[in-house]
C-alpha cells in the first residue's frame, strides 16, 4: 500500500454529484419513514380509544410542533414516492444514460420542492 498517497478525511469538502444525492436521501428518507410509523400510529391509537382520545388527539395534533412533525413526515414520504417513481422508471429503461439519471434526479428535486410546499401550506 502507498503510504504516500493523499487521504480526504473530511466528507463535508466531498462534491458529490446530483444523483448521488437523490439516492442517499431517497435511503434516509425510507429510514425517517419507519422511525415516522411509531408516531403516527401512536396518534391513531389515540384517536381509537374513545371519545376522550379522539379529543386528545385532535389537541394534539393542533399545537405547532404537532404540525411540524406532520408536516416533516409528509415531506419524507412526498420525496420517498417521488425519488421511487424515478427509480421505477428507470426499471423499466427510462432515463438509464447518465443524462438521464442526472435529469430525473432534478426533476425529483424540483418536483419533491413543489409539492413539500403544497403540503405546508396544507398542514398549516
Amino acid at each position: 500500500m502507498n503510504k504516500t498517497r493523499p487521504v480526504n478525511l473530511d466528507l463535508g469538502t466531498i462534491s458529490l454529484p446530483v444523483t448521488a444525492k437523490a439516492s442517499i436521501l431517497h435511503r434516509i428518507s425510507g429510514v425517517f419513514l419507519v422511525a415516522a410509523v411509531g408516531v403516527l400510529l401512536y396518534v391513531l391509537d389515540l384517536s381509537l380509544a374513545g371519545e376522550t382520545g379522539f379529543a386528545s388527539a385532535l389537541q394534539l395534533l393542533g399545537s405547532p410542533v404537532a404540525r411540524l412533525i406532520m408536516w416533516a413526515v409528509l415531506s419524507g414520504l412526498i420525496f420517498h414516492a417521488v425519488a421511487g417513481t424515478k427509480h421505477l422508471l428507470m426499471d423499466l429503461g427510462i432515463g438509464e444514460t447518465l443524462e438521464g439519471g442526472i435529469q430525473g434526479a432534478r426533476i425529483t428535486f424540483v418536483v419533491s420542492a413543489v409539492l413539500i410546499a403544497a403540503a405546508g401550506v396544507w398542514v398549516w
